[in-house]
């Protein structure tokens, strides 16, 4: 399975952007698919899923209630709405696919990474 992230930029504090990852390379509807984070200097952070079909969601308290994830099997996509972001926010977001349940620990696939700066 191949992904690829893009969307990230510099935007203001409070300010919205939506990334999104192209899968390629295996039936896209048979993955949970996730979103990572890592800032400067900070560990690798889970902060979203997304089951296969689409119905079920977690995210993390630290971006509960301003991004949403969420995936269009048709067109073998995953996204995430970024919304009333901050300058912790920052930082370099990856998205993951796990045919299982290891999503949130040990994804068995990696995007390359697109970087997000939120400006104060």
């Amino acid at each position: 399975v191949q992904l690829q992230a893009f969307g990230g930029g510099l935007v203001q504090a409070g300010g919205s952007l939506r990334l999104s990852c192209a899968a390629s390379g295996r039936t896209f509807s048979s993955l949970i698919m996730g979103w990572f984070r890592q800032a400067p200097g900070k560990e690798r952070e889970f902060i979203a899923s997304i089951t296969r079909s689409g119905g079920g969601t977690y995210h993390a308290d630290s971006v509960k209630g301003r991004f949403t994830i969420s995936r269009d099997n048709a067109k073998n996509m995953v996204y995430l709405q970024m919304n009333s972001l901050k300058p912790e926010d920052t930082a370099v977001y990856y998205c993951a696919a796990d045919p299982g349940s290891a999503i949130a620990k040990s994804p068995t696939y990696w995007g390359q990474g697109t970087l997000v700066t939120v400006s104060s």
